[in-house]
């Protein structure tokens, strides 16, 4: 096959293509179904002569105005001001209505969004045929690249939210963890995840 297992590597014309063997397959898979049952449904499907603006305006489409409670979902859809970036002089009730207004707006078309590049990667996945040794090539072109970046990067994010992994101690719980923590296949889920999304990125 000459690919290393699990490592997008460039194709030629473009795209990216990678061997994944049997569990690969089937905890990707899982792992993105799982997301769009987290995620639920984005904003309803305009017709197709429709004014975007009169759409993105309409009563009833429009989403909701507070950040999730879920903590996995608030990372997927974090406020858009405010936070880390806040300066001290920056009121942050005015911080947090800015925050609710873009959200009223925007979270509807985001989960949509997230929505189908999950699909784009339960449906790569299900046209994957192992061969005589456990392993398939899954071949990626055109969108379906960027779509997998979007939701291998989704995932990491859920997991990071389920983990409780902050950016500051990522590698002091990723790496001490004894083989006995419940938590360890969770965390090489999450380590392979970033390794995907890296050679992917380095592909591209």
């Amino acid at each position: 096959m000459g690919r290393s297992m699990g490592t997008f590597e460039a194709l030629k014309g473009g795209g990216a293509a990678a061997a994944l063997d049997e569990i690969e397959i089937s905890i990707l898979r899982s792992l993105a179904a799982q997301l769009l049952e987290l995620i639920g449904p984005g904003a309803p499907e305009p017709a197709e002569d429709a004014d975007p603006l009169a759409v993105l305006f309409a009563e009833g489409n429009e989403g909701p105005t507070e950040p999730p409670s879920d903590p996995a979902l608030a990372r997927l859809f974090p406020d858009a001001y405010g936070g880390p970036g806040a300066g001290p002089k920056d009121d942050p009730q005015e911080l947090r209505a800015r925050s609710a207004e873009f959200r009223r707006f925007t979270e509807n078309d985001l989960r949509t969004r997230k929505r189908e590049d999950a699909l784009a990667v339960v449906r790569s996945l299900d046209g994957l045929t192992p061969a005589g040794d456990g392993a398939a090539v899954l071949e990626l072109t055109g969108e379906l690249p960027m779509r997998w970046l979007g939701a291998l990067n989704d995932l990491r994010l859920t997991l990071a939210a389920r983990l409780d992994i902050t950016e500051d101690d990522e590698s002091e719980l990723l790496f001490r963890l004894p083989d006995d923590d419940p938590r360890k296949p969770m965390v090489m889920a999450y380590l392979w995840l970033g390794g995907l999304q890296e050679s992917l990125i380095e592909t591209l």
